[in-house]
C-alpha cells in the first residue's frame, strides 16, 4: 500500500470521525458565542437534568444568546427577557415552526398524531390552530364560565368536606388537577370525570399525560440528540407503553362523543361542533390532534400554577399577600358577591396581579417547547440562518434582573398600575406566533379559582413541618427532567372564613350548574 493511499484513507477516516463526533444538523453560526462541548455528547453532560439553571449560568459568561451542541443538534438558547422578546416576538413570523424530535414525534405520536403545539408549521397546523384559537378566544371563553363555576365549586366543596371544616391539612394537588382537566374535557368532549365514579380514569390520564410530557422535554431524551442511542430500546419501549395507554382513553373519549352524537344526547363542545359541521375542513387526524391538545393542555399550565400559588399563600411569607388579596376582594365586592361576580368580570386588579406573579415566579415550563426558524434572523450582528432550532429559557427570562426588580422575591405589586398593552408580562405561556392559544381560558381559570379560594378559606401552614411546601421554582419540581413542573408533595390547612356563607355559595353554584353534572 503506497503512502498516498494510506494518507488519503487517514484523511477520510478522520473526516468521518470528526463528523460523527462533532457534526451537527446545522453548521456553526458565525458571530454567535458557542459553549464548548465534548465529542459526541456536546454539552449534554454539563447541562444535566436542569437545562434552565445551567443555561442561565452560562448566559452570565457568554451573553444572553448563545449556541450549543447537544449531541448532533445545534441549538440557540435565549436566556434574557429582552432576547426572548427580540427573537420570539419581534421576529415571530420567522419563529413559527417546531422541530421534530425522535422520541415524541416518531415513537409517542405515531398513533394519535401531534398536538397543535408540537406540530411543525404547515397548512394543516395553521387550520388546527385557527380552529382552536376561535374556540378559545375571549368571547368564547366567557361562554365557558358555567363550566368553571361547576369545576371550581366541586373542588372547593371537596376541600371543605375532606378537611373536616379546616381541622385536617390536605394535599391540594389532585383537587386542582381535576379542576383543570375536567374543564378541558368538558370543553372538548362535553364529558367530565365524576370524582365518585371515575377516579381510576382521572389517575390514568394524569399519570400518562405527565409521562408523555417527559417525552416532550428537552432534557429527558438523549436519543433525540444522539441517534446512536436509538439502537438501545429501553427509552423507546417506555414511550411505546405510554403511547398505548394514551390510545386507550383518547379512543374511548372520542368514541363516547361520537356515540352521543349518533344518539342525539351530546352536549355542545369543540370537537362535537367540528364533527357535526358539514363545512368543517378538518380531517380525522386533525380532529384527533385538537383532542390531544385539549387533554394535554388541561394538565400543563393551570394546575401547576394553581397548586404552587396555594403553596406560596399558605407559607409564612405568603400570609400578608393572602390578607391583602382578601382585603382587595372585599373592597371591590363589599356585599360578598365576588363568588358569582368573578364569573362575569375580572375587576380585582390585585388578584390579576397575583396570578401573573404566580405565572412568572413559578414558571412551570422552564424550557418552552422549541422553535425552528423559517427565515434568517439577526441578533447583534450575527445572522442566524433559517432552519435553526431555538430554545427559550423561560425560567431565566422570567428571573431576569435587568427586567424584573428583585426577581427572586414574590411580589404581585410589580404587576399593579401597569398600563394595558404594556407588552408580554411574563413567558408563562410562551411568546409570539406559537404562544399558547388557551391563555385567555387559563387566565380565567386562575382568576376564578383564586377569587373563590381566597374568599372561602384562610390558607395556613401545615401542622407537621415535614408537610411544608418547597417554594423554589426549580426545586419544587418532583421530576426535574419533565417539560412541565410536577409539584412535590405538601399539605395546607384550609380554614373556612365563614362556613355558613361558604356552604350557601356552594349550594347556589350547584343549583346553577346542575344541568352540567
Amino acid at each position: 500500500m503506497t503512502l498516498p493511499i494510506i494518507l488519503a484513507g487517514a484523511v477520510i477516516i478522520t473526516f468521518f470521525a470528526y463528523k460523527f463526533l462533532y457534526g451537527t444538523d446545522t453548521p456553526k453560526i458565525k458571530g454567535l458565542p458557542e459553549i464548548p462541548g465534548l465529542p459526541l455528547f456536546g454539552s449534554l453532560l454539563e447541562l444535566g437534568e436542569n437545562h434552565a439553571l445551567v443555561a442561565q449560568k452560562w448566559a452570565k459568561k457568554y451573553g444572553p444568546v448563545f449556541q450549543v451542541r447537544m449531541g448532533n443538534r445545534r441549538i440557540v438558547f435565549a436566556n434574557s427577557f429582552d432576547s426572548v422578546r427580540h427573537l420570539w416576538i419581534t421576529n415571530q413570523s420567522a419563529m413559527i415552526s417546531r422541530p421534530t424530535l425522535h422520541t415524541f414525534h416518531t415513537v409517542v405520536s405515531s398513533s394519535q398524531g401531534f398536538t397543535i403545539g408540537t406540530s411543525p408549521w404547515d397548512e394543516s397546523c395553521k387550520q388546527r390552530r385557527k380552529a382552536a384559537a376561535t374556540a378559545l378566544n375571549r368571547p368564547a371563553v366567557q361562554s365557558y364560565m358555567p363550566l368553571i363555576d361547576l369545576e371550581s365549586n366541586v373542588s372547593i366543596k371537596e376541600l371543605l368536606s375532606d378537611s373536616k371544616g379546616g381541622e385536617i391539612d390536605l394535599d391540594p394537588r389532585a383537587y386542582w388537577q381535576r379542576y383543570a382537566l375536567n374543564t378541558s374535557l368538558t370543553l372538548n368532549y362535553g364529558y367530565r370525570i365524576d370524582g365518585d365514579k371515575d377516579d381510576a380514569l382521572l389517575k390514568e390520564i394524569t399519570d400518562v399525560e405527565r409521562g408523555v410530557s417527559n417525552f416532550r422535554s428537552t432534557s429527558n431524551n438523549w436519543q433525540d440528540y444522539i441517534p446512536l442511542l436509538r439502537l438501545f430500546p429501553k427509552q423507546s419501549s417506555e414511550a411505546i407503553k405510554f403511547r398505548s395507554r394514551r390510545d386507550v382513553y383518547m379512543n374511548r373519549l372520542l368514541g363516547i362523543l361520537k356515540e352521543k352524537i349518533a344518539n342525539g344526547t351530546d352536549k355542545p363542545c369543540i370537537t362535537g361542533n367540528i364533527l357535526k359541521d358539514p363545512e368543517a375542513k378538518l380531517n380525522e387526524a386533525e380532529i384527533k390532534s385538537i383532542c390531544l391538545t385539549m387533554v394535554s393542555a388541561g394538565l400543563d399550565t393551570v394546575p401547576g400554577n394553581l397548586i404552587m400559588g396555594i403553596a406560596y399563600l399558605s407559607s409564612p411569607a405568603g400570609q400578608k399577600i393572602q390578607q391583602r388579596a382578601y382585603a382587595e376582594i372585599m373592597k371591590v365586592y363589599p356585599d360578598g358577591d365576588a363568588w358569582t361576580r368573578c364569573l362575569s368580570e375580572e375587576k380585582i386588579p390585585y388578584i390579576t396581579a397575583l396570578y401573573k406573579e404566580i405565572l412568572r415566579f413559578f414558571t412551570v415550563i422552564p424550557i418552552c417547547l422549541p422553535r425552528v426558524s423559517i427565515k434568517d434572523i439577526e441578533w447583534q450582528g450575527a445572522i442566524i440562518p433559517a432552519g435553526t432550532t431555538f430554545y427559550m429559557n423561560a425560567y431565566a427570562a422570567d428571573y431576569d434582573p435587568d427586567h424584573f426588580a428583585n426577581p427572586h422575591t414574590f411580589d404581585p405589586e410589580r404587576y399593579l398600575n401597569v398600563p394595558d398593552g404594556a407588552g408580554t408580562p411574563h413567558y408563562g405561556y410562551g411568546a409570539g406566533s406559537r404562544m399558547c392559544v388557551g391563555s385567555h381560558l387559563a387566565n380565567r381559570e386562575l382568576f376564578t379559582a383564586f377569587v373563590r379560594l381566597i374568599s372561602a378559606f384562610e390558607f395556613t401552614p401545615p401542622k407537621d413541618p415535614r408537610d411544608e411546601p418547597v417554594l423554589d421554582c426549580l426545586e419544587a419540581n418532583s421530576i426535574p427532567t419533565s417539560l412541565t413542573m410536577e409539584p412535590k408533595y405538601f399539605k395546607v390547612g384550609f380554614k373556612p372564613r365563614d362556613r355558613a356563607k361558604l356552604e350557601k355559595w356552594i349550594r347556589e353554584s350547584e343549583e346553577r350548574t346542575k344541568d352540567l353534572m
